[in-house]
């Protein structure tokens, strides 16, 4: 019997042991080091994620002439997880079963798993089925019919760079013995869409489920239209395939590199396939929906004790694992020139710099501000309203994951755009109340209203626009998104107040506390409502499980919570409405008299709210821009550690020179890195993998 590694008793005797040493101890209670089992809710399973499956995998490697496949299994593993999966009273079910639970039929039995394989490896046929039948295990394979479709002796292509022999996949003949089994469902796994795909000038590939491709003959992008025609037709001829050759309609979606968006979802959906398989970890409860369904996905190096814990491993995003943040913040403007060339290399320094640095992630400026007016007149991707200075953020945040590996957070102005003038003259700026004060620089920041329609239609188009033409982890909402005190006073802003109740003059409103706390309120949530809006058009775009947000929030409202009033910032509506605050820990620029006092005041207020250590990104500047001059590294460190040493787990700073080697590399290193690599089922990292290595992917 397959012994379990999680269990623990009197200081790690076995049971027999402590029990006949120390009689005493025999109502002692086993000791459990993994997370809670799912709860036994009837709707609750998880879903197992298997590619090809090989004898002695392991020695297969050395092979010379071995394609090295990371997500291959063991036989022999595959025999024991099946054991283990029986021994420990696991229930194998099957997509009907889920989809009657759902809709308030029958439940799932306690401990449900459903199994998948994907692509069609010939394997499923020769090892897998006799398996599924000697278990009694039901199965969901999905299948490339592009590659099954490839004639005797000719190699199958792949990727652009990797083929394998024929007899690597099924032949239609054995698909068709497949489906013909009660322990074999046959699901959709494109026909041939899983590669990627060229996504922008520089011939970056992204996956070709989710992105406009760039036709390079035309020097130019595709179009909706032509990307939804392009995905609907594959999804298509996949279903129509698998049921013309083996008459059994395709209900199982399973998307390559689980990648997947809300068009592509619905395309599925319209085809009869609304159950969709993504690579999102952790279990499939009531709340996550059939058509982005979890999966644990399986590498080679699986075990027994591996396999255990990743059946009790928990969501990894939204706040069910916190994992420290380290992040450094970028200047795109600092990449681009206008020689193409030169500009290649300055991304060459970055790449380079972050991948030895280590970091977590890398919040990129994605909108240009070489004047650095904090304010967008340009950004750095295809979009309907700005002009684009260079088509740089989609690789870039392609090569900062796949080459740094890292996390890339799209960083982007809420209000902060200023279109060209023929576009500008129809819309709505931020105006101030008579008679408010200037700003320290003589003037406020521009900013588009958010309370003008079309100004905020503009910016929607723009974020969408973002979603569509690049892959990234998250999103960072500037310092941009405020109103102070006075602000905003067009005319569209005094009709939104009237609706609040509040009188439509700004001059009335602030002769009165009462409707001063009351205008201070509405206008945070408004502010707030306004960027979870911006974020759902970007997730409709992304891979959902993929993309977190983070917001900046300046030290006042946090020392302070009555200056919500200058800024519209509230830092306990920013814990609850966002992934990770990111909190301005500037001393230098708020110019405090004892910067590392300031920071230990700091630290001291966000300790006092529930969960505000794990969800507070602490920024510290590595620029004075009042003195003008760098911040040393070792000022940087000692802040740094001075942080943590309070409690503060997730920091970084901003900027970040590359150019320059500013901060020094090796002082930060220490601090930054994690140590860790992205989790191997990111899409950008099982792509990677497919060209680095010259492996299949799932």
């Amino acid at each position: 019997m397959l012994q379990s590694r999680r269990t623990f008793m009197c200081g790690c005797l076995g049971t027999f042991a402590a029990c006949s040493l120390f009689p005493g101890v025999t109502g002692a209670k086993m000791i459990d080091l993994l997370p809670p089992s799912d709860p036994a809710d009837g709707k609750t399973f998880r879903v197992i994620c298997m590619h090809d499956v090989r004898d002695n995998l392991m020695a297969s490697f050395s092979s010379p002439t071995a394609i090295i496949d990371p997500f291959a299994v063991d036989t022999g593993t595959l025999t024991a997880i099946f054991s283990w999966l029986q021994t420990n009273n696991y229930h194998t079910i099957t997509v009907k079963q889920i989809e009657e639970s759902r809709r308030g039929g029958k439940p799932l039995p306690p401990r449900s798993v459903l199994l998948t394989f994907d692509d069609g490896f010939r394997s499923h046929y020769t090892k897998v089925l006799p398996l599924l039948e000697r278990f009694k295990y039901p199965a969901v394979m999905g299948l490339v019919t592009a590659w099954i479709d490839t004639p005797p002796d000719t190699p199958i292509r792949i990727s652009d760079k990797v083929q394998v022999p024929r007899d690597y996949f099924l032949s239609w003949d054995e698909v068709k013995k497949l489906g013909q089994s009660e322990f074999v469902e046959l699901g959709c796994h494109t026909h041939n869409l899983h590669h990627g795909a060229v996504a922008n000038p520089q011939g970056n590939e992204l996956p070709a489920t989710t992105s406009h491709l760039y036709l390079q003959d035309q020097k130019r992008y595709e179009t909706d239209a032509e990307f939804h025609a392009r995905v609907h037709d594959d999804l298509q001829t996949c279903v129509r395939q698998i049921r013309e050759r083996t008459g059994i309609v395709a209900r199982s979606m399973v998307w390559p590199y689980g990648a997947e968006n809300q068009p592509v979802r619905n395309i599925s959906t319209s085809l009869g396939m609304d159950i969709q398989f993504s690579l999102d970890a952790g279990p499939n409860t009531p709340d996550v929906p059939l058509d982005r369904l979890r999966r644990i996905l399986m590498m080679y190096d699986v075990d027994i004790g591996g396999f255990e814990r990743s059946m009790r491993e928990p969501a990894s995003n939204r706040g069910d694992v916190d994992v420290p943040e380290r992040t450094v913040q970028v200047d795109l403007d600092q990449v681009y020139d206008p020689d193409p060339a030169r500009q290649e290399a300055n991304l060459g320094k970055l790449i380079e710099r972050i991948y030895r640095m280590q970091p977590k992630s890398v919040y990129l400026q994605a909108f240009a501000d070489p004047k650095g007016t904090g304010v967008a007149e340009a950004v750095y991707f295809p979009n309907r309203h700005l002009p684009m200075r260079s088509d740089l953020f989609s690789r870039a945040a392609w090569q900062l994951n796949t080459r740094a590996n890292v996390q890339v957070y799209a960083w982007m102005p809420v209000l902060a755009f200023r279109p060209p003038a023929d576009k500008l003259r129809s819309l709505q700026a931020v105006s101030a109340f008579g008679g408010a004060p200037a700003r320290e620089n003589g003037t406020r920041v521009f900013r588009l209203s958010p309370f003008d329609p079309d100004a905020r239609l503009m910016i929607q188009q723009v974020y969408e626009d973002l979603s569509k033409h690049a892959s990234f982890s998250g999103l960072l909402f500037s310092d941009d998104a405020v109103l102070d005190d006075y602000e905003d006073a067009s005319r569209h802003a005094l009709r939104v107040y009237s609706q609040w109740g509040l009188p439509a003059d700004v001059g009335k409103i602030r002769e009165n506390p009462d409707l001063m706390k009351r205008w201070t309120r509405q206008k945070t949530r408004y502010l707030i409502d306004m960027t979870r809006q911006l974020e759902q058009i970007v997730l409709a775009h992304q891979n959902v499980g993929d993309v977190l947000t983070a917001r900046n929030i300046f030290a006042m409202p946090v020392l302070k919570p009555e200056s919500e009033a200058w800024f519209a910032q509230n830092y306990d509506d920013f814990l609850a409405a966002y992934d990770y605050v990111a909190l301005m820990a500037m001393p230098y620029m708020e110019q405090a008299k004892d910067p590392e006092g300031w920071l230990d005041q700091l630290v001291k207020a966000v300790r006092t709210k529930q969960r505000g250590l794990q969800r507070t990104v602490f920024e510290l500047q590595a620029y004075d821009w009042h003195g003008q001059k760098a911040v040393p590294a070792s000022t940087l460190l000692a802040q740094m550690r001075r942080l943590r040493s309070e409690g503060a787990v997730n920091f970084g700073y901003y900027p970040d020179n590359f150019l320059n080697g500013q901060p020094e590399l090796d002082a930060m290193r220490d601090v930054m890195s994690l140590k860790s690599r992205l989790d191997p089922t990111s899409i950008n990292a099982l792509m990677q993998m497919q060209h680095s290595q010259g492996t299949k992917t799932p």
